[in-house]
Order: structure tokens, then C-alpha cells, then sequence
């Protein structure tokens, strides 16, 4: 496994990040803390959670699996550099509770102490916030995130879904305190198919030093070989890919996709996540595997070396936006 700095920290993480919002309403607890042992023996210390995982009358379930893992010792909870977030609220899937969701600085005080508990550890390696908070000024935020970490109970910080303006005014506001780090990282939504983040989001990270971390690396599966597994009789898309699907340019530009992978000789989905690293910003896509044997084949493309043939043949399938700002423009 390779391993790089998380965005401008000293923190060292690997190139692949395991994404676990599979444990619990797909994965069994015996099955996932399987999983989580192979990822650690593979070299992947670097977990991704959040604290609404689990979902429905089950949040917080999620967590609580791998609280249960790294109960189990070995040097389970220090191998790893846990990630979870806050912003959602818990209660079930009504309304929320007035001050239980979001980025207030109380709901941010109850949630990590909530997730410190079901995840049973003293800390929180990277907290991040699922989503802006319309309402709550940074300077709140910071205030509550700057008394966490005097604690001891989180060491970094992270985005999730943030605009690039966002960041930028995240950090601006923690530069503007002193004493605060500001945001470290930024998980959003990118790969082949959705290349949006290239315009702002990803300029703005790279600025201001955070690590990208790509969730959904394959699309909803629409990059993981979604029309073989069709022909073969395999797990029919759902979701994403199968609104993709129906429109019929972008069947055609999935079936370009799968057909370049072939004269390659390479799997789309290993293809899809090699294709992540080779990224300028990006820290590693997150995996979140259901079974073993998907963790298996995200680890074989950790290694996946793509030619330069194979690199344009993708760009000219899937064209990003083009460098910004210029792409807004001409």
C-alpha cells in the first residue's frame, strides 16, 4: 500500500480510504469487522465513517460496529486514522429536534460525544462536516471545533460537499482567528462520470492544502462494469447507474467505457479507481466495500499502473470540464 500526506497536515494516510456505510444495513457486524481486518493487514489505515451511518431508525449503527472492532484490541484503534462526521441528525428520519442537527455549537459538542461513545475510542482523528450549515457562522463553528480540540477529543478537521467558495471562506475565517488549523480535507463527489469537482471545488482545496478524498469512486457502480454484469446476469444497476441507463448517450458512453477497459484487458471498476489516483489533489477515493471480494479488487487497482493511451482514451469518453476559470468562460 502507498501512503501519502492528508492535504497539507503532517498526518500520513494510505492512497485508499475504506468507506463503511455498507456496515450495518448491508454488511453484517461479524462480516464487516472481517473486512476491516483485511483492509488493516492490506495497508489501508485510513477508515471513513459518519455518525447518520446506519440510517433510518438505525443511525448510529455504523459506528457502533467499529467501536466493536477496535474493542477487540491488537492495536486495532492505533493503526487506524479514523474519519466520521456530524451535521445529520439522529433521531430517525423525521424532523429534527430543534439544535440536534447541524453545525450549531451544541449539536456539534453532543455529536462527537456521541460518536467518542459508540465508537469507543478517546478521539476522533479527522471530524468532518457532512454539509454547509446555512445558519451557523464559522466563527461559531471554529469556536466549538477549537475547544474539541483542546480537549484531546479531535485532532483535524474536514469538509464534505463544500463548495469551493466554501473552503475558501472556512479557512479565511480560521486564518482570520489564529491559533486554527482550519480545515484539512474534503470529500466530494468525483470520477469519471461526474467531473464537476475539477471547476472550483478541487482548485480550491489544492489553494488551500486540503486532501481530496472522492466518495462514490465508481458512480453508483456505473463505472464498475455495469452493462457485462447486465449481459452476464449479474446484480442489475440501481440508483444512479440505472437512471444513467436509461438515457441512452450516456448507455453509449458506458458501453465506450466498458469496451475500451476490454481492448485493455483491465476491470472498469479497478480502472475507474486507478484512474482517481492519478489525480492531482487527491488523497484516495473512498472504497466501501459490501464483501471481501470487492475490497479485494480495490486493492488490485491501488497497483493498477494506466498508460497514457488508456488515459486519453478516458478523457476523450468522459471529458472534464476543462482548467478553471477558463471553463466558465471559453
Amino acid at each position: 500500500m502507498k501512503y501519502t500526506q492528508l492535504g497539507r497536515t503532517g498526518l500520513k494516510v494510505s492512497r485508499l480510504v475504506l468507506g463503511t456505510m455498507n456496515f450495518g444495513p448491508q454488511t453484517d457486524e461479524a462480516d464487516s469487522h472481517a473486512i476491516m481486518d483485511a483492509a488493516l493487514d492490506a495497508g489501508i489505515n485510513f477508515f471513513d465513517t459518519a455518525n447518520v451511518y446506519g440510517w433510518g431508525e438505525n443511525k448510529g449503527r455504523t459506528e457502533s460496529i467499529i467501536g466493536n472492532w477496535f474493542a477487540k484490541g491488537e492495536g486495532r484503534r492505533e493503526k487506524v486514522v479514523l474519519a466520521t462526521k456530524v451535521y445529520g441528525h439522529m433521531g430517525g428520519d423525521g424532523p429534527a429536534w430543534p439544535n440536534h442537527d447541524k453545525l450549531s455549537a451544541v449539536n456539534i459538542r453532543r455529536a462527537v460525544d456521541a460518536s467518542l461513545k459508540r465508537l469507543q475510542t478517546d478521539h476522533i482523528d479527522v471530524y468532518q462536516f457532512h454539509h454547509i450549515d446555512r445558519d451557523t457562522p464559522f466563527e461559531e463553528i471554529w469556536q466549538a471545533i477549537d475547544v474539541l480540540v483542546q480537549q484531546g477529543k479531535i485532532l483535524y478537521v474536514g469538509s464534505s460537499n463544500f463548495p469551493g467558495y466554501k473552503i475558501a471562506q472556512a479557512n479565511e475565517i480560521a486564518a482570520r482567528r489564529g491559533g486554527t488549523i482550519g480545515l484539512v480535507s474534503e470529500q466530494c463527489l468525483y470520477n469519471l462520470a461526474e467531473r464537476r469537482a475539477e471547476m472550483e471545488v478541487i482548485p480550491a482545496a489544492r489553494d488551500y492544502g486540503l486532501g481530496v478524498i472522492p466518495w462514490s469512486p465508481l458512480h453508483g457502480g456505473l463505472l464498475g462494469g455495469v452493462l457485462k454484469k447486465e449481459v452476464e446476469g449479474g446484480r442489475r444497476a440501481s440508483g444512479r447507474a440505472a437512471d444513467a441507463l436509461a438515457d441512452p448517450a450516456s448507455r453509449a458512453q458506458i458501453q465506450a467505457y466498458e469496451d475500451l477497459l476490454d481492448k485493455h484487458g483491465i476491470e472498469p471498476g479497478e480502472a475507474a479507481l486507478a484512474w482517481l489516483l492519478t489525480r492531482p489533489g487527491v488523497t484516495g477515493p473512498i472504497v466501501g466495500p459490501r464483501t471481501a471480494g470487492q475490497l479485494e479488487s480495490a486493492l488490485r487497482a491501488a497497483d493498477l499502473e494506466l498508460s497514457e493511451d488508456l488515459l486519453t482514451g478516458l478523457d476523450e469518453i468522459f471529458p472534464g470540464p476543462g482548467p478553471s476559470p477558463e471553463a466558465f468562460a471559453w
